[in-house]
Formats: C-alpha cells, sequence, structure tokens
C-alpha cells in the first residue's frame, strides 16, 4: 500500500495538482510543428525551479530548447537521472477528436488532452513526488538530475551533440527513470530497461520532370511501379526482411534478457483483442510472439505518395513516387549500418535511380532487467500498487536512450501513468486520473527505495 503520510498528502492537494496538471497540457508544444515550443519549455523551466533545483537552459543551434536540472543533497552519494519530454505529438485527424485536443477536458475518471500520457502527465508526477517528499520529510535522500527536452516526437535531433557536450554532468549517475510506461490490460503496471532503435528514410522515385497523359504508359516509365517494385523487394510475404547482411548483425538476447522474458506474463489473446485482431502476422502465439516483437527488427512502410489523390479520377502518369520507411532496430543494429546496406540492397537490384534520404536515426539501448534502478522500481510499484508489475528488458518503441544512459553504462527503467487504451499519437489521448494520483505516491516510494539500494 503506498505511504500513508505521502497518500495523504496528494489527496489534500488534489484541486491544486490537477489545475497545475491541466495548465501544462493546455500548451500546445508540436515540436514537428514547431508550435509552442518556447512556452512549454518556460514552464517546465518555472516548475523545476519553483521545486528547488538549479536549472541551466541549453539552446541548441536550429534546435528546441534542452533544460537540464539538479536538486536534492549535493553531497548525496548516490544521484538519479530522469529524462522526459515537454514536446507532443500533432493533433491530426483534428475531427476524430471529441474535445480539442488542447483543452483538458474531464469526463468519467480520465482526462482528456493530447500529451496526457505522452509525456507531461509522467513529468510532472515526478514534479508532484519531489514536492510532496521535501514537503513531508524534508531534503530527497539522493541527488536528482532532470533532462527535459523538446525534439522527442520528432526524433530527437539535438540530444546526441548535447550530451556528448554535456554529459560529463550526469555521466556518473546510479540509475535512469525513463521517461514512461504503462498499465496492461490486466491492469498490471509495464517497466521496461531498454528501447529498440530506429531509422527511418524516404525512397524517392522520379522517372520525369511531371506527369504525363497515362495513355503514354505504353512507352514511358512509371514512378509509382518503380516504387513499388523496390520496396517489394524489402520484405516477403512471410514478413522476413530481404536485405542482404542485415539480419546477420541481430545479437541474439543474452542470459539476463532471457530470464526477464521468460517471466512476462504475456497474454497474446488480450493483446489481439486489445488491437481488434483475430491472428498475429505468420500466426506467430505466445512466448514466441512476444521473444519476436522484443528480439527482432522490423522494416515498415508509413506512408506512400504518388500521383493524384484527390476525388474523382486524373488520368496521369506519375512523375514521382514516395515512400516513408522506418526501421526498428535491435542490437546490433545501428541506423548508418542499416542505410548502408538498403542502399546496397537497391543498387544490387537495379534500383541504383531511387533516391534514398535519411530522416532519423536512433541506435538501440540494450536493457538491464538486473539492476538496482529495476529493482527499487518494482518494489515501489507492488508497494503502492499491490500488484506485481511486469518487467520487459525493453520496449519494442523507440527513443534517445542510448545518448543519454547506454554511452555511459547507465541502467534506465520506465514506469508512468498510462495505460493500454491511452491512445498515445492517436485523438482521445487520455489518461485514467487513479493511476496519475497512483504515479505520484510510485515515484515517491521509488526515490526512497532507489536511494536505499545496494548497486552490486
Amino acid at each position: 500500500m503506498s505511504d500513508p503520510p505521502i497518500q495523504a498528502w496528494i489527496d489534500a492537494h488534489r484541486p491544486r495538482l490537477f489545475a497545475e496538471l491541466c495548465d501544462y497540457l493546455a500548451i500546445p508544444s508540436v515540436s514537428a510543428l514547431g508550435q509552442g515550443i518556447e512556452a512549454a519549455s518556460d514552464w517546465v523551466e518555472r516548475r523545476l525551479t519553483a521545486l528547488g533545483a538549479q536549472v541551466r537552459r541549453f539552446e541548441p543551434p536550429g534546435g528546441n530548447p534542452i533544460l537540464y536540472a539538479e536538486l536534492g543533497p549535493a553531497e548525496a552519494d548516490r544521484a538519479l537521472l530522469i529524462y522526459n519530454h515537454y514536446d507532443v505529438q500533432p493533433v491530426d485527424p483534428l475531427a476524430l477528436w471529441t474535445q480539442p485536443p488542447f483543452e483538458p477536458t474531464q469526463r468519467e475518471g480520465r482526462l482528456y488532452a493530447r500529451g496526457t500520457a505522452d509525456n507531461k502527465a509522467n513529468f510532472l508526477s515526478r514534479v508532484q513526488a519531489v514536492e510532496a517528499w521535501q514537503a513531508l520529510r524534508g531534503p530527497l535522500p539522493l541527488r536528482i538530475r532532470w533532462i527535459v527536452e523538446g525534439e522527442e516526437e520528432t526524433g530527437s535531433r539535438s540530444l546526441p551533440g548535447f550530451c556528448a557536450a554535456e554529459g560529463w554532468r550526469w555521466a556518473d549517475s546510479a540509475g535512469c527513470l525513463w521517461e514512461a510506461g504503462y498499465k496492461d490490460e490486466h491492469e498490471r503496471m509495464t517497466l521496461y530497461s531498454g528501447l529498440k532503435g530506429l531509422a527511418a528514410f524516404e525512397l524517392v522515385a522520379r522517372t520525369a520532370e511531371v506527369d504525363k497523359h497515362s495513355s503514354m504508359a505504353t512507352l514511358l516509365p512509371n514512378a509509382g511501379w518503380r516504387l513499388t517494385w523496390a520496396l517489394a523487394s524489402l520484405k516477403d510475404p512471410d514478413e522476413r526482411i530481404l536485405i542482404e547482411g542485415l539480419m546477420d548483425h541481430v545479437r541474439a538476447p543474452g542470459p539476463a534478457e532471457l530470464r526477464a522474458l521468460a517471466a512476462i506474463p504475456f497474454d497474446d489473446a488480450a493483446f489481439r483483442a486489445s488491437h481488434g485482431q483475430s491472428t498475429l502476422l505468420t500466426g506467430v502465439r505466445g512466448a514466441e510472439a512476444l521473444k519476436r516483437h522484443l528480439y527482432q527488427p522490423t522494416c515498415t512502410i508509413c506512408g506512400v505518395t504518388c500521383g493524384y489523390q484527390d476525388p474523382g479520377m486524373k488520368t496521369v502518369l506519375p512523375h514521382m513516387a514516395l515512400a516513408k520507411l522506418d526501421f526498428r532496430l535491435v542490437p546490433d543494429l545501428e541506423p548508418e549500418l542499416v542505410g548502408r546496406l538498403l542502399r546496397a540492397h537497391l543498387d544490387a537490384r537495379g534500383f541504383g535511380d531511387i533516391e534514398l534520404r535519411p530522416l532519423a536515426g536512433e541506435h538501440p539501448a540494450p536493457g538491464h532487467p538486473e539492476s538496482a534502478v529495476v529493482r527499487a522500481a518494482v518494489e515501489a510499484v507492488a508497494a503502492v500498487s499491490g500488484v506485481e508489475p511486469v518487467l520487459w528488458p525493453h520496449m519494442g518503441a523507440t527513443g534517445p536512450m542510448h545518448p543519454v544512459t547506454s554511452a555511459f553504462g547507465i541502467p534506465a527503467v520506465g514506469f508512468g501513468t498510462g495505460y493500454w487504451d491511452s491512445r498515445n499519437h492517436a485523438p482521445d489521448e487520455h489518461i485514467r486520473l487513479a493511476d496519475y494520483w497512483e504515479g505520484i505516491a510510485v515515484a515517491a516510494e521509488f526515490f526512497a527505495r532507489f536511494a536505499a539500494a545496494p548497486l552490486a
């Protein structure tokens, strides 16, 4: 059960804590559009300063502000790094929202707004946990270091350079609390200790300067078909990636990861139901489905643009076609390596004319499921919620964990205030308020347990 004084403090301050969360959520900080960035970064800076933190603001050239903060006893023998981001996804398609996305709306115990689950509620629950601790117990039991950036939803372009230049400030941290986590379909908090990487590209086929009349298809090339044939060479109907050499670089999970994998009570029937599917790809089930999800790379067509797209018919021979691809990467696949292998694959099949444009890259971050920071998180969640959490060695999703933690050998763990149907990146994103109040208590309990945990 939650610490009674902490829980009493949360209950007594709920109206103010809720109003503060709504104030933050009302800022439309969409990094893809360059919208609300200054307002959101200023809000975070003021909030951390009010908490008593020493805040440094970094303005990367051409990028969004990165905030680095420290609070807690300078003489503490242990430091915890926390990573969050203040930017959010675009709201499209706007017509599918049941309320304006930046007007936080409460109904039936849920709070709806863009950025609730990803990532503003997670950030603020941790801030409010520190506030509760200081009000009830005085100084923190450890040093807390915070990185809050504004480009996570667009690939964290400025973060690697920032980490390379400023990482000495947090390199000796004993662990990192990552941005997010969620409750699964069985109301178990899902923790994770690593992330897949990402390599994203545009493929462009261009066969002429302008579209032609479609009657010319007897004699002139069609950019749409050209791109379709190139895309079809990347995977087969059995979901196997066909890029030469790519699978040779996939590292098998180690013993600790396999132990963590075996302990996950993965319910593929519930997973299929929650996603509206009767079967999973290739019919994979159970433990094999989970292993594939976590330890296999992906090759995904995220979007295709070609020719006439408006209502009705226009008989043209498209002169240009564009596809967006992403690859989710496992160790030892790196974005630059995938780019080289993809280029070589296209060239070897006669698609040297297809332009390959890198869009984004994130290195994978292997998990450390048996580290002290993970153990402290597991214990804190179980103590507060009364439900044993599920530990995933790493997520199937991606974030900038590699430059922030892996590059310095810092183990990480993520937990948060969302749940399986929070609709991250989709219309009507939301959290359940009961999970938010619990998240504050979990964070406070985590601080205590990590401060006392043996590191060996």
